[in-house]
């Protein structure tokens, strides 16, 4: 991995969020690619229960001040840092007031899903590739994780689809077991539709469940990552009928060699 350029872009992360599958594997595979001389950006969303003062958030002037279209609405995007000490390891928060003030992630007190999650993923995903933007930092593979940053792949390989930064970028994809039952907001194809997406490329959002969320992703991914020992039949049906590379899954005790080497000799040799 040395000198490689790997960009994680996850919708949760240790130590700013409670452990689980995904906000832990979001930490290991950066803190490996970083063990083994890879450059690594991580980036999350800027929840409002995350700790700002205890993890020493602190904006990024020259990062921050840009509108994103949103459908049609603009809104702020706010970038903070963060450093996760015994790594050396720097972490990037999308943030603005409307979508992350809320002292919750994805759900309210009653475990009812935000109604505006789907634009809070859109946000999310062009923060994110605005943000590298400004850094003018080319990444050789782009690694998602966890479903609010679902939308990014689709968004690289149509919104983003001239970007010269990203021509030779590889998507990787992390598919986890089921997060969230029912479905985002019934809008969202249109709202994607906005930003010019072509209808044809997200028609399984006309119901955005979790797992269409999901097919999407890896449909505009360049290789897919098993990352949960139990992920829904209807996800795996479909990865089968796809052409792409896939690491099956590997536990978390041995899953370095497993990603290093699929990352060198599935990834980065493909021909997009």
């Amino acid at each position: 991995m040395t000198g490689k350029k790997i960009l994680f872009v996850s919708s949760e992360l240790v130590p700013y969020l409670p452990e689980n599958e995904v906000s832990l594997m979001s930490y290991e595979a950066p803190r490996m690619v970083n063990s083994n001389g890879g450059q690594i950006r991580i980036f999350m969303p800027r929840y409002g229960n995350i700790n700002e003062r205890r993890h020493q958030l602190h904006e990024v002037i020259r990062l921050s001040g840009m509108n994103l279209v949103i459908n049609d609405m603009d809104m702020p995007l706010i970038i903070k840092v963060a450093s996760i000490p015994r790594e050396r390891i720097q972490v990037y928060f999308i943030d603005n007031e409307e979508y992350f003030k809320r002292k919750a992630t994805f759900t309210d007190e009653h475990g009812e899903l935000y109604p505006d999650n789907d634009e809070r993923a859109i946000f999310f995903a062009k923060g994110v590739v605005e943000t590298v933007k400004k850094l003018n930092w080319s990444p050789d593979i782009i690694h998602v994780h966890g479903w609010l940053a679902s939308l990014l792949p689709v968004y690289l390989k149509h919104y983003y689809a001239d970007e010269p930064l990203f021509a030779d970028s590889k998507i990787v994809t992390s598919v986890y077991g089921k997060s969230f039952e029912g479905e985002l907001d019934i809008n969202l194809k249109n709202k994607l539709a906005f930003d010019n997406v072509p209808e044809e490329a997200i028609t399984l959002l006309e119901k955005p469940s979790y797992n269409n969320l999901l097919k999407v992703a890896v449909n505009f991914s360049d290789a897919i990552i098993l990352a949960a020992e139990e992920i829904p039949d209807e996800l795996l049906n479909h990865l089968k009928g796809l052409d792409k590379p896939v690491l099956p899954y590997v536990s978390i005790q041995e899953f370095e060699d497993a990603y290093a080497n699929f990352y060198s000799s599935e990834v980065l040799t493909r021909v997009i």
